[in-house]
């Protein structure tokens, strides 16, 4: 995990009273299964992306949901809060500090530091937590891969790169072209 740091404990694994210890020093903590990760601080092309697809994904964003960018936990037990580039999730489930229910959509724009946390990692946790629908952006590529839960495991809705279109229907209807979330403003 080039560029993520595992952070050693000795004895109990930690948890999120743990995590809401450590310091806000511009660095990424997230806890999976009582393992502390933590990320460097992300490029300008990384939150480029996360930018244009908070625009996109706030204007078809149907009443009841909330479109909400990182830093914000989604702790769905003790042993587990991470924070997901953007997460979609019902206004209701939406609490003071972080989310404990599942989410309508995680997106996570990969990077280098981040790229197998994201794309085995947090995957995985999603999917067994009960995330609806989880998008892997690539901005090297730049590329989108849409996966939906059917039936307790992920299948792929979308997977466009480019100047291709993904028309997509979870958690709400959007249409996203990989390109146009790298391109610089004008």
């Amino acid at each position: 995990m080039t560029g993520m740091t595992l952070m050693p404990r000795t004895g109990e694994e930690w948890t999120v009273d743990d995590l809401d210890l450590l310091p806000d020093d511009g660095l990424q903590y997230e806890l999976l299964d009582g393992l502390l990760l933590v990320s460097p601080a992300p490029a300008p092309l990384h939150q480029r992306v996360i930018t244009r697809l908070l625009v996109l994904l706030h204007a078809a964003c149907p009443p009841g949901y909330e479109v909400l960018p990182a830093p914000l936990d989604w702790r769905p037990d003790t042993r587990t809060s991470l924070q997901p580039d953007l997460l979609i999730a019902r206004n209701e489930d939406v609490g003071e500090h972080h989310v404990t229910a599942p989410l309508a959509l995680a997106v996570e724009v990969l990077s280098p530091a981040t790229r197998r946390k994201d794309q085995v990692l947090k995957r995985s946790k999603y999917e067994d937590a009960g995330v609806r629908s989880y998008w892997i952006v690539d901005p090297a590529e730049p590329s989108l891969l849409a996966l939906d839960l059917t039936d307790g495991s992920y299948s792929t809705t979308a997977h466009v790169s480019g100047t291709e279109r993904a028309v997509l229907e979870g958690p709400f209807p959007v249409e996203v072209v990989p390109a146009d979330l790298v391109r610089p403003a004008p």
